[in-house]
Parts: C-alpha cells; structure tokens; sequence
C-alpha cells in the first residue's frame, strides 16, 4: 500500500500538535567538552558534546522525560522556538554524544542545541553559547 499525503498528514500530526511544549529541567546545560571559542583546529576534528546532569540523552521519537538528542548548529543562527532544527545541521539522532567534522578552511561558528523528540528545542531552550573557530 502507499502512502498517500493524506495518510502522511495524519501520522505527523500527533507530533505537530505537542511538538515545542518539551520542558527543560532548571538549570540544564549543554557545552562543548574540548572546544572553546577562539580554538584553531586541523581537519578531521572531533565534536564532543557534554550535558549537564539535569537531564539525559535520548534518539529522536523516543518521548521520555527530561531527555534529548543533540544537534550541531554550523554557521547559522540558533532555531527558531517552537520549529524544528534545519535538517542542513548535523542531527546526532540516535543519542550520539560526538561527531567528527570536516569543515572547510576558514572562520565557522558552532553551536549545541538539545532537542526533545521532535528536533524542537525545549522550553526553555537547552544550548550552548555560540563559539567560533578557526579550520586550518
């Protein structure tokens, strides 16, 4: 059977109507465990991504409290609340905590934000501050 739009519609509409309402824990933070703004780095790099213990790592759909899967935001401004992360930024969708990056030569800025189930940021929104970096 295909699916049709119709079909489509439906299945994604539970998940359009709850979507942006995630909680976040007070005090929840996300950072940079070995990059720091200003750093000059050689490609391939590695990103790790650190939480604070106020809250834990999840996949993408797995709707559990106080959770989330990070994102790594690439020169780009933060998402906007209540809309998906851009899928041209790197979604660590399986509860991955680090990526290895090859970025071309130059300036790039970076930024971490958790997303709930649904690539939405919570409320309030758990990220990081942005930093720039320096590829060689």
């Amino acid at each position: 059977m295909r699916a049709t739009p119709l079909l489509l519609s439906l299945l994604i509409l539970p998940l359009t109507l709850f979507a942006g309402e995630t909680p976040a824990p007070e005090g929840a933070k996300v950072y940079f465990i070995d990059l720091k703004d200003g750093d000059t780095v050689k490609v391939p790099f590695l990103i790790r991504c650190g939480l604070t213990e106020q809250m834990g790592i999840a996949p993408a759909l797995a709707d559990w409290p106080d959770t989330g899967h990070f994102h790594i935001i690439l020169d780009d401004e933060p998402p906007k609340p209540n809309k998906a992360v851009p899928k041209q930024h790197i979604h660590l969708n399986f509860g991955q905590t680090e990526k290895t990056v090859n970025l071309t030569k130059g300036q790039h800025t970076l930024q971490l934000v958790l997303g709930d189930y649904s690539h939405i940021p919570h409320d309030p929104p758990v990220m990081s501050e942005r930093i720039t970096i320096t590829v060689e």
